[in-house]
């Protein structure tokens, strides 16, 4: 596939696109069975408290994923805080830098220190030797992050955390619908925690949910979503306000109706940036081959090579906003570059060499049910032209240098 002739808008043309293209375009489908639900709701003056949605969505993913209970709340924030609190931990965690703050934030807030550890190289998730190295005599617990949906190297963390006696945990924000060993993501270690955020492949519009197989962290959880009530009365501790509305679980259980339609307009979508992308120097999309089930639902390029592509990422992010199409460059800088890790030790960057690099390469694009063939087509179009006219970009953009010096962006 070659470049168009088409002036690039940094260059002086006209956007491809009249209205900005987002990264996680919220996908309202199924909207006669949501407002169904909805109409039903209103009737019953059932809003909130463990209502009878709630209690179907969680019954049907514990179901789906094969696990005894899974506990929705109103936020994978708020439900990794809970599970820690609930677990019991204090000290420290060890968690990827290359992830979204909120996986390091939920535990800070609550007084646990995360202790950021370094990923592997070609999956972006934690790497094990990595991650045996910084336990400590204050580690609480190991908390992998299955970056883009890849699942982390489960068995060997698995190993880990069993020689250390420590829990182990997965943020599977970016996993629902994905498989390891063909089985369901939300099955592994001692918890797992999704986000059924707006931008995710799988949404209640906001919200998220803890899936395990332990009868006390599962009841110690509902106890603490709840302000800490065990009865109509009955106070059993300090809890928060972490449940999920009827309305959330109402487009729940509409979203889980439409989820393979999903899944697969998503391959779809995957598949053609894959054809689009194929033989663009320097870029490479992340592409890991597997035998698992895929959510397909995060189109990530990387741009491996700046001297052979002949521009940096950031100027390709710049490129692709002038044309309207607002690429995000997840997951940058790092969690270990933002405050206050960042102030607390400034040094982190130099132990966590491919978080650094990662986050300096990676871009994800528009994708998703909402994504059409002409979308990605000009998408494709526009990161090849980029390359094609790499030297006008870069002094449009004001960005020449020596392309051979790689800092650590």
């Amino acid at each position: 596939m070659t470049a168009s002739t088409r002036a690039l808008a940094v260059l002086g043309g006209p956007a491809r696109f009249p209205e900005s293209l987002h990264v996680g375009r919220p996908h309202v489908g199924g909207r006669d069975a949501f407002l169904r639900r909805t109409q039903a709701m209103l009737d019953s003056r059932v809003l909130t408290n463990n209502g009878p949605y709630l209690v179907e969505l969680e019954e049907r993913i514990a179901a789906r994923i094969g696990v005894k209970h899974c506990i929705a709340m109103s936020s994978a924030t708020t439900a990794l805080s809970l599970l820690a609190r609930a677990a019991k931990l204090t000290g420290e965690v060890i968690v990827p830098s290359f992830t979204f703050v909120a996986t390091a934030h939920a535990f800070d807030w609550i007084g646990i220190t995360p202790v950021f550890c370094d990923i592997d190289a070609e999956t972006w998730t934690l790497d094990v030797s990595a991650c045996e190295a910084a336990i400590g005599p204050s580690t609480a617990a190991i908390v992998g992050v299955h970056a883009f949906g890849h699942p982390c190297h489960i068995s060997a963390l698995s190993a880990v955390a069993a020689r250390h006696d420590v829990p182990l945990f997965f943020d599977a924000a970016h996993a629902f619908g994905c498989t390891h060993d063909r089985r369901p993501i939300g099955s592994f270690g001692d918890a797992e925690v999704f986000s059924f955020h707006a931008t995710k492949v799988f949404h209640t519009f906001e919200g998220g949910a803890v899936t395990t197989n332990h009868d006390d962290l599962a009841a110690e959880l509902r106890l603490l979503r709840n302000f800490g009530f065990r009865g109509f009365d009955d106070v059993a501790g300090p809890g928060i306000n972490g449940k999920m509305p009827e309305v959330c679980a109402a487009m729940g259980l509409t979203n889980l109706e439409i989820l393979e339609a999903t899944i697969e307009s998503s391959r779809v979508t995957f598949d053609r940036y894959r054809d689009g992308l194929a033989g663009i120097p320097g870029v490479r999309l992340r592409d890991h081959q597997t035998s698992d089930r895929r959510n397909w639902h995060y189109v990530v390029v990387e741009v491996a090579d700046e001297d052979t592509f002949g521009l940096h990422r950031d100027d390709l992010a710049r490129v692709l906003e002038a044309e309207n199409v607002l690429a995000r460059r997840y997951f940058f800088p790092g969690v270990h570059a933002m405050e206050p890790y960042r102030t607390r030790d400034p040094q982190a960057g130099t132990r966590l060499p491919q978080t650094v690099r990662a986050a300096a390469r990676s871009l994800a694009l528009p994708a998703g049910p909402e994504i059409s063939r002409d979308h990605v087509e000009q998408i494709c179009d526009i990161v090849r032209t980029a390359g094609v006219q790499a030297p006008a970009v870069r002094q449009a953009l004001g960005s020449a240098r020596d392309l051979s010096l790689d800092s650590a962006r």
